[in-house]
C-alpha cells in the first residue's frame, strides 16, 4: 500500500497560513460592520449537524452555533443580526473559513496541531476515535481482519491519515477508497465497495440509526485515537475566540449543555426517531470543569 506523502499536507498549511493574513481576523468588527454572521453546517455529520430530508440543519452543534450567535447578538447589540448558514465538507470547511467565506464552525472538526497552525479551536465539545462499521454479520471484527481489504473513509479526515499509518505500521496492505463525504462514504459500504467504514464513532453511530436498516449494520474495532472536537475559528483573533469560548463554558457550567448532549445522544433523534444511545464519555465530563481547548496528543 502507499504511504501517505506528508509534503502536499505541509504545503497545504504554508498555503493557508500565508492566506489568513490577507483576511480580516477581527471577527466581531467584521459582523458589527455588515450586521451579518454566516456559520457554517455538514449536510450528514449526524448528530452533529445534518440535514433530515429537506429541511434546515439540525444537530447538537447546530443548537451549540445558535447559542454562540445569541451571545454575539448581545455582545453586539444586535437583535436583528442575520445569520447566514454555509454548507462545508471535510475538504472545504478550513480553507472557506480562512479566506473569510464564513465566521464559525461547530461540527464534528478535530481539534490537531497541524489544523492549529492556521485556525483557532474554542473548548473541546465532544471527544471520539476512529473504529470500524461493517455489515451484521462480517467477520472483521478487529482491525487485523482488514488485511488486503478495501476500506472506506472520508477524504480529508484525520480518519485517513491514522488508517494509513495503522495500515503500514501493521503490514495490513489496506487499500483505501475515499468519498467526498459521510453520506457518500457510507454508500460505498452498503453497495459492497468496501468491507469496512473508518470514521469517528459517534459518526459512525450516526450514520447507523439513520441508515436504510440500522440492524444490518454494526460498529466494531477498538478506538484507535483519542479526537476532540472544538468549533473553529480563524487565528489570532482572541476576542471572539473569548466570546466563543465564554459561551460554551457558559453552556457547560449552566447545566444546558448536559442537557443539549441527552437531547442528540441518548434521546430519538431526527429524521427517524432512532436514539444512539450513547452517555458521556469521562473525558468530556472532565472537560466540563477543565473547559480545555488543547489539541490531540
Amino acid at each position: 500500500m502507499r504511504t501517505m506523502n506528508p509534503k502536499p499536507a505541509a504545503w497545504l498549511i504554508a498555503g493557508l497560513a500565508a492566506m489568513s493574513s490577507f483576511v480580516q481576523a477581527q471577527t466581531l468588527d467584521k459582523i458589527l460592520e455588515t450586521n451579518r454572521i454566516t456559520v457554517s453546517y455538514r449536510e450528514a455529520a449526524v448528530p452533529f449537524s445534518y440535514r433530515p430530508g429537506q429541511g434546515k440543519a439540525v444537530g447538537f452543534a447546530v443548537d451549540l452555533t445558535e447559542a454562540i450567535v445569541g451571545d454575539v447578538r448581545t455582545r453586539l447589540n444586535r437583535p436583528g443580526l442575520v445569520v447566514a448558514y454555509m454548507p462545508v465538507s471535510a475538504q472545504d470547511r478550513i480553507p472557506l473559513l480562512v479566506n473569510g467565506s464564513y465566521d464559525l464552525e461547530c461540527g464534528s472538526t478535530t481539534n490537531n496541531a497541524a489544523r492549529g497552525k492556521v485556525v483557532a479551536f474554542a473548548v473541546s465539545h465532544f471527544y471520539a476515535g476512529t473504529r470500524l462499521l461493517v455489515k451484521t454479520g462480517s467477520k472483521i471484527r478487529i482491525y487485523a481482519d482488514l488485511a488486503g481489504q478495501t476500506v472506506a473513509t472520508t477524504a480529508g479526515s484525520t480518519n485517513e491519515k491514522v488508517l494509513r499509518k495503522y495500515s503500514a505500521d501493521h503490514n495490513l496492505g489496506m487499500q483505501l477508497v475515499l468519498a467526498k463525504d459521510y453520506a457518500e462514504s457510507l454508500a460505498l459500504l452498503e453497495n459492497n465497495r468496501a468491507a469496512a467504514l473508518a470514521l469517528d464513532d459517534i459518526l459512525l453511530f450516526g450514520l447507523r440509526a439513520n441508515a436504510r436498516d440500522p440492524a444490518a449494520l454494526s460498529v466494531v474495532g477498538d478506538t484507535l485515537q483519542v479526537e476532540p472536537y472544538g468549533c473553529m475559528l480563524r487565528k489570532d483573533d482572541p476576542e471572539f475566540k473569548k466570546l466563543v469560548d465564554g459561551s460554551i463554558a457558559r453552556l457547560m457550567q449552566s447545566g444546558e449543555f448536559g442537557r443539549l448532549y441527552h437531547k442528540w445522544f441518548e434521546s430519538p433523534i431526527p429524521p427517524n426517531g432512532v436514539v444512539l444511545n450513547m452517555p458521556m464519555s469521562d473525558r468530556l465530563k472532565a472537560n466540563l470543569k477543565a473547559l480545555s481547548d488543547q489539541p490531540e496528543p
